[in-house]
């Protein structure tokens, strides 16, 4: 049995089938170019047209991935303020997806893009087995999913406002403002003494060598820190144990057994993950933070597929 899914970013939409069972896409994926800044129509437009690529079966139910802020439960777009699909304020995103694909869905579930991730991860990836479990990604931002079981907690004494790591706050400042790709080559710059540049791009790998403007980007500070450059490495060292830190109480009021890290930034785990698991030593204890899990995502290309196949097949309500 395969499940229609879709994975909307900001800059671009995947459609796939999925066999959860065997934990993998079936056929092609299929990836388009998407106009975050675009009307409605043409972002609703170009969503189905991607889902036409693949061959959904006639009345399934499909698994949306998306990010937010959205109305998962409704189906109903509520980006403001955020850069991205602001045409899409109010409107009714599963009517609209539903009445223009043309195999005709019994159902749209929709679900946050980082829950999506953590959810994959669950079914086939470095969470799987794990009863509490949080799973986040690492680049432009700090997206995470609070696992029970393979379901997102997003509310509750349990977990951060909404499930949302990024909300949280370090040194009196957003985690995002010490955890981010932004902030990590801002710290690096300031650091140097050289030039910040701009964004290189939404997935935070930059084009190559160098981010834009000609800035190192975080791959690059990176490997200057593995050469032994002390300002790249006291940069990454500070960003990942701040997370730890900002982290260690919510795992601990959530009880979790492991942390799944993806996102671009994983790529450089041989200098996270002594840094992190400081971090979480000073927040829960050496004993404590030594019985943590820490992974590295498996399913990095494919766990948000994955999360919203499964998410499409848990029953309504």
């Amino acid at each position: 049995m395969t499940t229609p899914v879709l994975e909307v970013g900001g800059t671009h939409v995947t459609a796939a089938l999925v066999d959860v069972a065997a934990g993998r896409t079936v056929g092609p994926v299929v990836r388009d170019t998407l106009a975050a800044h675009g009307t409605a129509e043409e972002i609703l437009d170009r969503i189905a047209a991607t889902a036409d690529r693949i061959a959904a079966p006639e009345g399934a139910r499909w698994g949306v991935a998306v990010p937010g802020p959205f109305d998962y439960a409704g189906g109903i777009g509520l980006f403001k303020d955020v850069g991205k699909f602001e045409a899409l304020y109010g409107v009714d995103v599963g009517a609209g997806l539903a009445a223009r694909i043309r195999s005709r869905p019994a159902a749209l579930r929709f679900l946050n893009d980082a829950d999506a991730f953590g959810v994959g991860e669950h079914v086939a990836g470095a969470a799987r087995g794990e009863r509490r479990a949080v799973c986040l990604t690492l680049g432009t931002g700090v997206g995470s999913a609070f696992l029970d079981a393979g379901v997102p907690v997003n509310d509750g004494p349990l977990v951060p406002p909404d499930g949302s790591a990024h909300l949280l706050v370090y040194a009196g400042r957003a985690l995002e403002d010490t955890v981010s790709r932004r902030a990590i080559r801002a710290a690096y710059a300031q650091a140097a003494g050289v030039e910040a540049g701009a964004e290189a791009g939404s997935d935070g790998t930059g084009a190559g060598g160098a981010g834009a403007g000609g800035a190192l980007d975080v791959r690059d500070i990176a490997a200057l820190a593995r050469g032994g450059d002390p300002a790249a490495r006291a940069v990454l060292d500070g960003a990942f144990r701040a997370l730890g830190e900002a982290l260690a109480p919510w795992l601990d009021r959530f009880a979790a057994t492991a942390v799944v890290i993806g996102g671009s930034i994983a790529a450089s785990w041989d200098l996270i993950e002594p840094a992190l698991r400081a971090g979480l030593a000073a927040g829960l204890g050496a004993r404590r933070a030594d019985g943590l899990a820490l992974r590295t995502a498996l399913r990095g290309d494919d766990a948000a597929l994955l999360g919203a196949a499964r998410w499409a097949e848990e029953p309504d309500g």
